[in-house]
């Protein structure tokens, strides 16, 4: 009987569900009243609809009744089915109200994130002043910028917090999807897109400006001119002299800069 019951619990198992998660249940969204997947069915369904002000998300926690995939019976959130028995989720969170079957994602909840998160509960950790799990290699080795998942990715807008697509944390504490954050190295753009900041070490293009800046002689007119500027990487502001090719930063001798004007002197 006790491998009958196993057999019943993981009967379909992987063999229903979405492009997001395989399960055996689909979800009833307590906003609209209306029968999905997944929450991500739901929020891309809801996202496309004509009226803006019809559009919204589903909240997760608030899901309070599932449809078994393989018998239909809409029942309360529970992991095995009340008619036929079998496990709607081999990995069930009461608290997300969340269901899959593919464990090897590493599927853990975070308490303190209040969401589910994938990749090994072991392989994480939760950073209290960023808001957010961050892999342990980061544990003391990153720039923690308070609530900085709490944000969009600043290159396709889509709120990092939930996202299923991998995320990585820049020098500056700023985070945004890896593959945007990929991209966007591809396309020679090495600021963050929020503080300006450089993400990559730099030195060696610092040092190739130098040279292109000694081997060109500015006009006459414009060389003694001096400009005050602003350096992206280190906040110092300072006057130098100008160049067409850029002005280096007195104090970290980066190139990342802008000019500003000059401080207001008090009289």
């Amino acid at each position: 009987m006790e491998g009958s019951a196993n057999e019943r619990l993981d009967f379909g198992k992987m063999g229903y569900g979405c492009k997001h998660y395989r399960r055996r249940c689909k979800i009833r969204a307590p906003c609209c009243n209306e029968i999905f997947d997944c929450r991500h069915c739901h929020n891309e369904a809801t996202s496309m609809l004509r009226n803006p002000y019809d559009r919204h998300e589903i909240v997760r926690q608030d899901v309070k009744q599932v449809i078994c995939s393989v018998c239909d019976t809409e029942q309360p959130v529970a992991q095995v089915c009340t008619n036929c028995g079998v496990n709607m989720g081999e990995y069930f969170c009461e608290i997300c109200k969340f269901y899959d079957d593919d464990t090897e994602k590493g599927q853990f909840h975070c308490y303190d994130c209040g969401i589910c998160r994938v990749g090994g509960r072991e392989n994480f950790f939760h950073c209290k002043r960023c808001g957010s799990c961050y892999a342990t290699s980061l544990r003391d080795n990153h720039l923690c910028v308070e609530n900085s998942m709490h944000h969009h990715c600043p290159i396709c807008y889509e709120f990092l917090f939930d996202s299923l697509k991998d995320t990585t944390v820049m020098k500056c504490g700023h985070t945004m999807h890896y593959e945007c954050y990929n991209e966007m190295i591809k396309r020679d753009k090495y600021c963050c897109p929020i503080c300006s900041k450089s993400v990559i070490d730099m030195s060696r293009t610092w040092k190739r400006i130098d040279e292109e800046i000694e081997a060109t002689l500015m006009p006459e007119d414009y060389r003694y001119k001096k400009v005050w500027i602003l350096c992206n990487d280190c906040n110092d502001t300072t006057e130098v002299y100008f160049h067409i090719i850029g002005q280096k930063c007195s104090h970290c001798k980066s190139y990342n800069t802008r000019t500003i004007a000059p401080p207001v002197l008090p009289q």
